[in-house]
């Protein structure tokens, strides 16, 4: 191949190249600021003043996911239903037990974690009486876990589905979405609540540090075959 024709088309080459590794780094860099808005605003919501959790038409998991929320109602602990967790405590359950309210659909309450061998522990004390939950608001988790899918006909949860525990409890219609309650400690000590774990992976400035040095790499190994084929060219002129 000619040396000029192949100069031309190294120099196209490398510079689709560089401008895609400088747009995915760029991208990658609106990214980071769409993920730090985000965990600023999460984090706002967490440590604002508790307030009623919004009604279900009005309900927005990405606007109200983790919101510091109260609410006051009976505990119909029949109901209760364990998921199967892993905390900072061990494995166990997560126990999720309806509450009923007055002014709404009844909402499901993650009471918090118990062992496995602690779960006759996990009944509510005085379900007749009002209680008071305050807790950050979760979106409901349909399906299941990792590679695990709720059986709902064998009682067996890896996840909080809102939607499949009251269908399994015969709830009727309630909140789309669930409360963690806070570390409140429960009668007896079980379950431990307070145990939510708020966490954003964040690697888009890693990211976008490595598209721009592929970018650089490029655009550098470019210059470098086009200046030795400008070296070529000078010392084998072409034939007259």
């Amino acid at each position: 191949m000619p040396t000029r024709r192949r100069s031309i088309i190294v120099a196209a080459l490398g510079a689709l190249l560089a401008l895609a590794f400088l747009a995915l780094g760029i991208w990658q860099i609106e990214r980071l600021q769409w993920k730090l808005d985000l965990i600023a605003s999460v984090d706002a919501r967490i440590h604002a003043p508790p307030a009623a959790p919004p009604t279900a038409d009005a309900f927005d998991p990405a606007a109200d996911a983790y919101r510091h929320v109260t609410l006051r109602g009976h505990w119909l602990g029949d109901a209760q239903t364990f998921v199967q967790a892993v905390t900072e405590l061990g494995p166990g359950f997560w126990v999720m037990t309806p509450l009923l309210r007055e002014d709404g659909p009844p909402v499901l309450i993650n009471r918090g974690f118990v062992p496995a061998d602690r779960r006759d522990a996990a009944a509510p004390a005085s379900p007749q009486a009002v209680a008071t939950v305050t807790g950050l608001l979760r979106p409901t988790e349909p399906g299941g876990g990792f590679l695990r899918s709720n059986d709902a006909a064998g009682d067996r949860w890896f996840s909080r589905d809102v939607a499949a525990i009251a269908a399994a409890r015969g709830l009727g219609p309630v909140a789309p979405y669930f409360i963690d309650a806070d570390a409140t400690a429960n009668p007896g000590g079980f379950p431990v609540g307070g145990l939510t774990v708020v966490t954003f992976r964040n690697s888009h400035l890693i990211y976008a540090i490595t598209w721009f040095c592929l970018a650089g790499l490029v655009g550098g190994a470019t210059l470098f075959v086009l200046r030795d084929d400008t070296r070529r060219r000078a010392a084998c002129p072409p034939l007259p």
